[in-house]
């Protein structure tokens, strides 16, 4: 019988993870599988959820959110874990896993990933972290640090938008210095964010970015007035502000360095507290395979490129 490796964070998103523990097994046993289940606490750490990774283990499954599946790849590329990796949307934004197309059912989304092939996908990389989805600084990136979380498992997607409104006093423009093969800028923004998924907050933003293309996506949002800023703001809301992009900075790069003299400023990644400045961002292509990836997704991708081409 194949083995898998289960972990699980039981205060993700609404813990709904904990009344479907029973499907997943089931669900899995149904296809041969014995699944071992590993539950995070403040005591057994991702660490302690690996220690016996290399015994006989055909994947890993993980249920918790963006936080939770970065935590588990920088373990796994520390230890330099080749093992494809099954994400399940059980978060409180789940960016990731709805770039990859991952069905809301926890159950369907296993189905999904057991009758599925690993696709590799990229990394990121800030200094010495990974991230999945999106490394940023500035402006309302680090919401999720500060959102308690069991106001965010009360209140879910909600929480983050009433800690964004905390900070809105601290409205104030960044210097900040980009430097880059593909583009450079020496100015002052709101806030910065450099994608290897697509999605921030549930929101869409660098719809043209490509898990699997060896590029990350940097939105860069420059620091005008807010009048000047509403134009952009309709842009966002239309799902076009990539395309002759005003008021913001956007490019594709496999490498940037970013500085800044700003000495409060902090970085997150997928939710996590990120490297100090100085910044050193790369694309890691194909560090990982992922199971359970709706391809349509990737189609989709490259006939949208196409047609906005």
């Amino acid at each position: 019988m194949k083995k898998v490796k289960f972990i699980y964070n039981p205060s993700a998103g609404d813990s709904a993870i904990i009344d479907k523990l029973d499907g997943i097994i089931k669900v899995y046993q149904q296809k041969g599988y014995a699944i071992f289940p590993i539950r995070l606490d403040d005591i057994y750490n991702m660490e302690k959820a690996l220690e016996d990774i290399n015994c006989g283990y055909s994947h890993i499954l993980v249920a918790g959110g963006d936080g939770t599946v970065d935590l588990l790849i920088n373990q796994m590329m520390e230890l330099k874990v080749d093992l494809p990796i099954g994400i399940l949307p059980t978060g409180t934004a789940n960016d990731f896993s709805k770039y990859i197309g991952m069905p809301i059912d926890i159950i369907d989304a296993c189905r999904q990933i057991l009758v599925s092939r690993p696709m590799k996908m990229d990394l990121g990389k800030v200094n010495d972290r990974y991230f999945v989805n999106v490394a940023s600084t500035g402006l309302f990136t680090d919401v999720s640090q500060k959102t308690d979380n069991k106001f965010k498992n009360s209140i879910g997607k909600l929480a983050y938008y009433l800690k964004g409104i905390e900070q809105i006093p601290n409205f104030k423009k960044i210097p900040v210095k980009i430097t880059s093969k593909d583009a450079k800028y020496n100015g002052d923004m709101y806030m910065i964010l450099v994608f290897n998924g697509r999605m921030a907050g549930n929101i869409e933003l660098a719809y043209r970015a490509h898990g699997n293309d060896g590029k990350l996506d940097v939105i860069l949002i420059k620091a005008e007035s807010l009048v000047e800023l509403f134009p952009l703001l309709i842009k966002f809301l239309k799902g076009d502000h990539l395309e002759e992009p005003v008021g913001l900075l956007y490019f594709q790069t496999d490498e940037l360095y970013i500085e800044t003299e700003d000495n409060t400023l902090i970085t997150d990644i997928d939710g996590e507290r990120g490297p100090d400045f100085p910044l050193r961002i790369e694309c890691v292509k194909n560090a990982i395979s992922v199971l359970g990836v709706n391809r349509n997704v990737l189609s989709i991708k490259k006939n949208l490129l196409r047609r906005k081409a």
